[in-house]
C-alpha cells in the first residue's frame, strides 16, 4: 500500500510504538503498518489515502444500517447529557436499560422476555455459561456443568468464549479450554462431507450431538450453544436436514439449548433472529454487534421465561458487569432497533436485497477458482479450489489471503477464513451496490487465478 500522505505515516509510527492490535502478529503488522480508515458513510469506507472502499463485512457483522446515521449519534449525544452513566447493581435501574430490555422481548421468539446486558457477545457467552451452572445448581443438578459446542464456532475471545468455540488455533494460546466444554463436528458440508450427500452429512453431524450427550451422560450435560449458521467460521451454512434433527435431539434430552445471534441476529438473515430462520426454540440467546449497528459496544443474553423462572427462585446470580446496560448503548439500541423497524429494513432484506445478493452471488459459481458459493440472507461464503470436482485445495498457497488483499486493493472488504471468501454487507446495500460488490468480487478472483498459476 502506498502511503503518499504524511500524515499517514505519521498514525502508523503511532500503530507501531504503542499499539497492541487484536488477531494480529505483531512483528508482521509492525513491518506492514495497518491501514488507517478515517471515516465512512452509508456502505463505503475511506482510509487516509483516500481510497474509498466497498465495506462487505460491515465493520465485524455488526454495521447493519450503515455508517453515518446522525440519529444514533443523536441519541448517544442526549443520553450523554441526561444520565451518562449508573450501575444497575444494588437494585437500581434506569430508563433507557428498561426500554431497551422491553424493545429486545418484543422483537424476540415468544417466550423468551427477558435480557441481562453485557458489554460484549464474548461477555454474553461467559454470562450464559454462569447462568446455566447455575440454573441447574438451583433445580438440584449441579454435575449438570458441561457445556457441548461445535469444532470451528466462534463464541468469543474472553478464556469463557474463546473455550466456548471451537477455534483449535485460539485453544493453543492459553491453555484452552478450560474444563467442562467439548466439541463436536460442524456441519461443513464442503469442507468435510467427503462421499456424503448434503443431507446424510447433515443428519450424520446433527447425530454427533446426541453420541456426545450419551458419552458425557445426560445427567452431565447442562447445555449445547450453537450459532444458526456459523459465521467466523466461514459462513457455514448448514445442510437442510441438519436443524431438524438437531431439534428432535434436543426435546429427547433434558439439556438447554444457547443459540449464538450475535452475527446472526437483528436482521442478518432476513429474519430477526437466526433462531426465527430456522425456526429454533432455544433457552438462551446471545446478542451482540447488531443491537446497536456496532455504533457502540453492548451486548447481551436473552432468556426464556422458564429458565428466569427458576433463577427467580435462586438468590443472588453473583455475575454482572460495570458496563452491563450501559445508558448510552441502551439509548443507541433503542434508537438502531426503532430504524430497523420504522424503516422496515428486515422486511427489505427478506423481500428484495437478499434474494438479489445471493442470486448475484451464485453468478460467480462459473469462475474457475470458485468451488462453491452459498449463503444465507445478507450472508455469503466463496469457496476457492484448485479442482472443482474433487474440492481440492491449492494447497499451501493462501489462496485466501491473496485475494483478500487483491480486494483491499480494488476498494473491496471481503473476508479470508483460510481458503474461503466472506462477506456480510450492511443490510442497507442497494442493488446498485451489490452489483459492485460481485463486479470487484470477480475482478479479484480473476487476479488471485492469475497469481496463483503464475
Amino acid at each position: 500500500m502506498s502511503n503518499n500522505n504524511p500524515q499517514t505515516r505519521e498514525w502508523q509510527s503511532l500503530s507501531n510504538d504503542h499499539h497492541l492490535a487484536p488477531f494480529s502478529d505483531f512483528k508482521q503488522l509492525k513491518e506492514k503498518g495497518p491501514r488507517i480508515i478515517t471515516h465512512a458513510k452509508g456502505v463505503y469506507l475511506w482510509d487516509s489515502e483516500g481510497n474509498k472502499i466497498l465495506d462487505g463485512m460491515a465493520g465485524l457483522w455488526c454495521v447493519a444500517i450503515g455508517y453515518g446515521r446522525d440519529e444514533l449519534a443523536d441519541a448517544a449525544s442526549k443520553q450523554m447529557r441526561e444520565l451518562p452513566y449508573y450501575n444497575l447493581f444494588f437494585q437500581t435501574a434506569h430508563p433507557p436499560v428498561l426500554e431497551l430490555a422491553k424493545a429486545i422481548a418484543d422483537i424476540a421468539p415468544a417466550g423468551m422476555n427477558h435480557v441481562f446486558f453485557t458489554g460484549s457477545g464474548s461477555e454474553g457467552n461467559d454470562t450464559m455459561l454462569r447462568m446455566v451452572r447455575h440454573y441447574w445448581a438451583i433445580k438440584g443438578q449441579p454435575n449438570k456443568k458441561v457445556i457441548i459446542s461445535r469444532k470451528n464456532g466462534y463464541h468469543g475471545s474472553t478464556v469463557a468464549g474463546a473455550s466456548l468455540g471451537g477455534m483449535t488455533y485460539m485453544h493453543e494460546q492459553g491453555d484452552l479450554p478450560i474444563p467442562g466444554i467439548v466439541h463436536i463436528a460442524q456441519p461443513y458440508w464442503f469442507g468435510e462431507g467427503g462421499d456424503m450427500t448434503p443431507e446424510e452429512f447433515g443428519v450424520w453431524a446433527a447425530n454427533q450431538l446426541e453420541q456426545k450427550i450419551l458419552e458425557i451422560g445426560v445427567d452431565n450435560v447442562g447445555a449445547f450453544i450453537a450459532e444458526p449458521i456459523q459465521g467466523a467460521g466461514g459462513v457455514i451454512v448448514p445442510p437442510d436436514s441438519y436443524w431438524p434433527r438437531i431439534k428432535e435431539i434436543l426435546a429427547k434430552y433434558d439439556i438447554l439449548f444457547v443459540a449464538d445471534e450475535v452475527i446472526c441476529g437483528f436482521g442478518r438473515t432476513g429474519e430477526w433472529f437466526g433462531s426465527d430462520f430456522y425456526d429454533l426454540k432455544p433457552d438462551m440467546m446471545t446478542i451482540a454487534k447488531g443491537l446497536t449497528s456496532g455504533y457502540i459496544p453492548m451486548g447481551g443474553l436473552i432468556v426464556r421465561d422458564e429458565v428466569v423462572a427458576v433463577l427467580n427462585e435462586g438468590g443472588d446470580f453473583n455475575h454482572g458487569f460495570t458496563y452491563s446496560g450501559h445508558p448510552v448503548a441502551a439509548a443507541v439500541a433503542l434508537e438502531n432497533i426503532r430504524i430497523m423497524r420504522d424503516e422496515n429494513i428486515i422486511g427489505r432484506v427478506h423481500e428484495e436485497s437478499a434474494p438479489y445478493l445471493q442470486k448475484r452471488l451464485r453468478e460467480l459459481n462459473d469462475h474457475p477458482l470458485v468451488g462453491e458459493v452459498r449463503g444465507v440472507g445478507m450472508l455469503g461464503a466463496i469457496e476457492l479450489v484448485q479442482d472443482k470436482a474433487t474440492r481440492k485445495r491449492y494447497e499451501g498457497k493462501g489462496a485466501g489471503m491473496i485475494c483478500r488483499q487483491f480486494c483491499f486493493d480494488n476498494g473491496l472488504i471481503m473476508r479470508a477464513v483460510g481458503d474461503t471468501m466472506i462477506i456480510s454487507p450492511p443490510l442497507v446495500i442497494t442493488p446498485a451496490e451489490i452489483d459492485e460488490l460481485v463486479t470487484k468480487a470477480r475482478k479479484c478472483l480473476d487476479l488471485t487465478l492469475s497469481a496463483l498459476q503464475g
